[in-house]
């Protein structure tokens, strides 16, 4: 639930070429800009480190440092290197601590492993992973989480299902959004091809059984006609 803001110095900058931002990147600072709250959006640059550990910290709200000024801001937007995961931009909201916002909260499944359904083989989708949800900035949560340990096979649980922790609210429809089913046990396709394969052996090997029969059979039945002709002379 709500936590103390965690602190964040940043350096102010003046936004400045592709090359200068490079050069920042390359000296482990992130660039970004805060903006929102009425007043104008500033530029600043990161360390890269300091950052993820505050990004990493429990709780939505970080307290923004620049210069003497210091402001409480959540994160809005951030870009990643696909490849490094290194973080190339972030952007940063001002807030105010007595004002709700809207914000994306992880959903975390609890109790998998002991749901009937699963212990009998089923298995247990999560169709939903992130939730809207509208609280104040220091009340907004890490994740919200949701027992699971009562699902039997065939059930489908929906977000009214989820009691969202005090003094936050669930934007997303309740009853339409579907966050978990839990499904018959999966088909084991490599166990029915090889059932098949002995199966179709087995009527080859039946027919060819058959055919050795009938050989068997034309070999002990009446000799050609000629022989017996020259027996009878």
């Amino acid at each position: 639930m709500a936590t103390q803001p965690t602190k964040l110095s940043l350096s102010p900058r003046e936004p400045g070429s592709s090359r200068a931002t490079r050069r920042l990147r390359r000296e482990g600072r992130v660039p970004g800009i805060i903006y929102g709250g009425g007043a104008d959006p500033v530029a600043f640059d990161v360390d890269e480190r300091l950052l993820r550990h505050a990004l990493a910290a429990s709780g939505a709200v970080l307290e923004l440092a620049i210069g003497s000024d210091t402001t409480p801001a959540v994160l809005k937007d951030a870009h990643y290197h696909p490849v490094r995961g290194q973080t190339l931009h972030v952007d940063f909201l001002r807030v105010r601590l007595d004002v709700a916002i809207s914000a994306t909260v992880m959903l975390d499944l609890v109790g998998v492993e002991e749901a009937p359904g699963v212990v009998e083989g089923g298995v247990l989708e999560q169709v939903t992973r992130e939730l809207n949800i509208e609280a104040l900035p220091g009340d907004i949560p890490e994740s919200i989480q949701h027992d699971v340990s009562t699902m039997v096979i065939g059930d489908t649980a929906t977000l009214a299902a989820v009691t969202p922790p005090r003094g936050v609210t669930l934007l997303d429809d309740v009853e339409e959004t579907v966050i978990a089913t839990l499904n018959p046990p999966s088909v084991d396709i490599d166990a029915e091809e090889e059932a098949l394969e002995e199966e179709t052996e087995l009527v080859g090997e039946g027919a060819e059984g058959e055919a050795a029969e009938g050989e068997g059979d034309d070999e002990g039945g009446e000799a050609p006609s000629g022989e017996g002709d020259a027996d009878a002379e």
